[in-house]
């Protein structure tokens, strides 16, 4: 089955960015303060489940990984936003990066688990987390979501996607408690330039929160101020290993309240067991790909400086050297630590811990550290996907969302056509197509790309079969 909408309102859903988007980009803002890579997102504790991984060498299946699409530093798809770059990786458009490291590096352990998003989530897991927030009312069923709370009750609004692993956003929008008639407010939205309250009170106050999401013995760092707001970012360990990428957010203003926040609310499950490499080979392997990016890859020409006209004006003293063939010398980056831990990758399109060597690098000494990170599995066991190629014409899915048998697909598309999308199933997949017609009696039309959604009923509920997009046969990732 399929739906069609015309896109010229550009006032439609859109579901990476629920209604109260100052949410989704108070967790971008999370991301960046914290030095994550990926997105502002949360696990439950050390993973909430039992050891059900297989043994490394035994019955682990090849492990699929894959990037969320239009997410790839290389990824340059029309149909994608310029995509952003993570701290310390190489710029696409840039010169290439070498990695050295300073000192002996870690062997590591010989093997790791990943851990993965199961399941779904219960209107109990949301009430438990709505309590801590402090929002009345009971969770109700809205599309793929929970939602709690509304933008013109009580002023506070939470939504929960119902698939694993239950990506949550809070906002408050008005105070915690009403004035009084004829009052004036004391406790209302602070003007920029308030005082924030001490890193030991932002702590204090998200406890309550950390501690519904089952994040109450992570590590806790309040230094992000946000204007008059602290950020307490949460960075759990899962089975005893350092996450990257899968932190919880919680915003407090400066009354004490938490005013907004960002995470995951359910617990990951322990999957296979897979060989891991030392962190050498994991730098190796790092730089090997560094190498493909940016433009290291065209060949090493000359170097020279313009030079000036008569009269006219001097050159820089320290010019940028940019050879005629485009090739940049690198930039070096040196490995100053190497930790074993779990870095958000995409598995099947499900999000996924996986092993991974976590290096802290920084380009001059004095300078910012950034973390770099690289997967610590064994490439014998890594199944490398086929590049996708994308037909003329065809539109990307970037993501979708489940809930039975009701998809919600999202993609990029412009406000001068119409969308159709539609699913042929299989028993191990569903391939989504999405068609473009162009609205008719559209002599002008101003050519503005926007993300849309589109819901597609299956014949059957997803249940564990992969999403992939008929147009370029990539596996799509939950949103």
């Amino acid at each position: 089955m399929s739906t069609e909408r015309p896109d010229n309102d550009v006032t439609g859903p859109r579901r990476r960015r629920p209604p109260l988007a100052v949410a989704s980009v108070a967790a971008a803002v999370l991301l960046a303060g914290g030095g994550g890579a990926y997105w502002a997102s949360t696990a439950s504790g050390d993973g909430g489940a039992a050891d059900s991984g297989s043994s490394a060498r035994g019955e682990a299946r090849p492990l699929a990984l894959n990037a969320p699409a239009g997410d790839g530093p290389g990824d340059t798809s029309s149909d994608s936003p310029p995509p952003g770059i993570a701290p310390g990786e190489p710029d696409p458009g840039g010169p290439p990066v070498v990695y050295r490291a300073s000192g002996e590096l870690p062997d590591g352990p010989d093997e790791a688990a990943v851990h993965e998003a199961r399941g779904t989530v219960t209107s109990a897991d949301v009430a438990r987390l709505a309590k801590a927030l402090g929002i009345p009312g009971s969770p109700r069923a809205e599309g793929t979501s929970w939602v709690v709370g509304d933008d013109d009750g009580p002023g506070a609004l939470l939504k929960v996607a119902k698939q694993a692993p239950g990506t949550w956003t809070f906002a408050r929008t008005t105070p915690a408690k009403p004035c009084e008639p004829g009052t004036m407010c004391a406790n209302g939205a602070s003007e920029p330039g308030g005082d924030p309250v001490s890193e030991k009170a932002a702590k204090t106050a998200a406890i309550p929160v950390l501690k519904a999401v089952g994040q109450d013995d992570a590590a806790l760092n309040a230094g992000q101020l946000m204007g008059d707001v602290r950020v307490v970012n949460a960075d759990p360990k899962i089975d005893g290993l350092p996450t990257y990428g899968w932190s919880t957010g919680v915003q407090v203003g400066p009354d004490g309240e938490v005013t907004g926040g960002s995470g995951h609310l359910k617990a990951l499950e322990k999957g296979d067991a897979y060989p891991a490499v030392g962190a050498d080979e994991a730098l190796k392997q790092l730089n090997a790909a560094s190498r493909g990016k940016g433009d290291g890859g065209r060949d090493i020409g000359g170097c020279a400086t313009p030079v000036p006209l008569e009269g006219g004006p001097k050159p820089p003293a320290d010019p940028q050297c940019v050879p005629s063939n485009g090739k940049r010398a690198p930039v070096e980056q040196t490995v100053e630590d190497a930790v074993f831990g779990l870095a958000l990758n995409h598995v099947d399109g499900r999000p996924t811990l996986v092993p991974s060597w976590l290096f802290t690098v920084r380009q001059a000494p004095g300078g910012p550290e950034n973390t770099v990170t690289q997967v610590a599995v064994d490439p014998e066991f890594i199944e490398q996907p086929e590049p996708p190629t994308t037909p003329s014409g065809g539109r990307k899915v970037t993501s979708y969302g489940a809930d039975g048998r009701t998809l919600e697909v999202t993609f990029w598309g412009g406000v001068c056509s119409t969308y159709t999308a539609s699913a042929e199933e299989s028993a191990g997949q569903v391939a989504i197509s999405v068609t473009e017609k162009p609205q008719e009696g559209k002599k002008a039309c101003i050519a503005i790309a926007k993300e849309l959604t589109r819901t597609v009923t299956l014949q059957e509920p997803l249940g564990d079969r992969a999403v992939v997009d008929a147009a370029s046969g990539g596996t799509v990732p939950r949103g």
